[in-house]
């Protein structure tokens, strides 16, 4: 009987360390899956498309004489400071390594 008794310890925390790791690998596969959104193109790109319709339109309606090409520069910055960080990320690490 007292064996019986350990096994159900045992299994029973079998069972809960399986229901952790699977936690565990759940969290690993949606930190993993924003890792890669936060690097993607499609969100650089989105993210400089709706910055552009937003100063777009603020050029509209303040009567900028040139919108359409005024309203490139604050998204060609936003897409060239996104290709700059890598390399000032990489320089940090080495420093702080």
């Amino acid at each position: 009987m007292t064996s019986a008794v350990a096994n159900l310890g045992v299994t029973s925390n079998m069972k809960d360390l399986e229901a952790r790791i699977k936690a565990i690998e759940a969290r690993n596969r949606r930190v993993e899956m924003d890792k890669k959104w936060e690097t993607s193109w499609i969100r650089r790109l989105s993210v400089a498309g709706l910055t552009y319709i937003v100063v777009f339109m603020y050029l509209q309606i303040t009567g900028n004489d040139n919108p359409f090409i005024n309203a490139f520069v604050p998204s060609l910055g936003f897409i060239l400071s996104t290709l700059i960080m890598k390399s000032i990320r990489n320089i940090w690490q080495q420093n702080k390594s």
